[in-house]
């Protein structure tokens, strides 16, 4: 399955507006072991999962007690038209709200703890979704991909912590990137390349030569480049990134049209070097924001070729830092963090 299909399938399915993703237990379990010190006595609000198949509501009622939670809240979304997605009147948007009652020796079950239906369709933008928000500590979920900038707009009014999955390049939309510049935001540290499986509805269409159905008749998609985001901290954020190249002016060349250095990998930031550099999005897993400072990136502060080179020397595009070619002509870049030492 070559990374063009994959994209063309994932494009095709967020503008249909068919992102229900279901993400893995495992996936979750791996992501929340780093941050379990920061649930205790909180409230942790699920608003894209629908209790009855969500391992988010799996995990978290499953440690409750471990985790020394007050509450548990689900809900999820359901279109109100009846032919949407083939699902037929009876479907309606539920919620739960779970306290930690054991209801005998078994595990939490959504059905025993009780599913209440929801007057609207259960949108997250919607007032009843909205007042379960406002009792929220932390928000844990898998957002719908193709509303993640509203999605976290509404976490960052309410000023809620939050633990998401969106696909990485969510980082360079513009209102995205200045959460990850102030400080607000930033990568969750157990996916970091690679594909992720999920889960998706029974009407979901299986084209991808990575698809697959099982053989209880559950559909999975694979989808390249998801990432958690999140604003919860933990102990890998802090830790000093190692460098071990000198600075040297010819492995280091400059944009033509931004002050600044390039630097291809982030293996290669030089250790002696106090000025601005160009770093790729990549850099994010290794920032460290005691060690570096983020000053923009290379959509916000390029200058536009026009201002710098004749046309038809350089291939144009949106704003992206340019290279020189050494023969009049420019080469286009990656997208580039731009990036200073605070150690020097």
């Amino acid at each position: 399955m070559t990374t063009t299909t994959r994209n063309r399938d994932f494009q095709k399915a967020r503008r249909a507006k068919k992102d229900e993703f279901y993400t893995s237990l495992r996936d979750i379990e791996l992501e929340l072991k780093h941050y379990s010190r920061h649930f205790a006595d909180k409230v942790v609000y699920c608003n894209c999962d629908d209790p009855r198949s969500s391992n988010f509501f799996s995990y978290f009622a499953n440690n409750f007690e471990k985790l020394g939670l007050k509450k548990l809240i689900t809900t999820c979304y359901r279109s109100q038209d009846a032919n949407q997605f083939g699902r037929g009147d009876d479907e309606q948007a539920v919620y739960l709200e779970y306290t930690g009652e054991r209801l005998g020796s078994r595990a939490p079950d959504a059905k025993r703890i009780g599913i209440q239906p929801l007057v609207g369709d259960g949108d997250f933008r919607s007032d009843e979704s909205v007042e379960l928000l406002k009792q929220a500590d932390i928000v844990v979920t898998n957002p719908p991909f193709s509303l993640f900038r509203e999605y976290v707009g509404q976490l960052v009014e309410h000023n809620k912590r939050f633990l998401i999955i969106g696909n990485m390049n969510a980082l360079t939309y513009k209102e995205i990137f200045p959460l990850f510049q102030n400080n607000r935001m930033w990568y969750g540290p157990s996916i970091r390349s690679g594909d992720r499986e999920f889960r998706v509805p029974d009407d979901y269409p299986i084209t991808a030569a990575g698809s697959r159905v099982d053989s209880d008749g559950n559909k999975y998609v694979r989808v390249k480049g998801v990432r958690w985001f999140t604003n919860l901290d933990f102990a890998g954020r802090h830790e000093e990134l190692d460098l071990k190249m000198r600075y040297r002016p010819s492995a280091y060349p400059k944009y033509a049209n931004f002050d600044a250095i390039d630097v291809s990998k982030t293996m290669d930031i030089p250790f002696d070097y106090g000025d601005q550099m160009g770093v790729p999005i990549t850099f994010l897993d290794k920032y460290n924001p005691e060690q570096f400072e983020i000053l923009g990136s290379s959509k916000t502060l390029s200058r536009p070729m026009s201002e710098v080179a004749k046309k038809g020397t350089y291939q144009q595009g949106g704003p992206r830092f340019y290279l020189p070619n050494g023969d009049g002509t420019y080469r286009r870049m990656y997208d580039r963090i731009v990036i200073r030492n605070r150690d020097l």
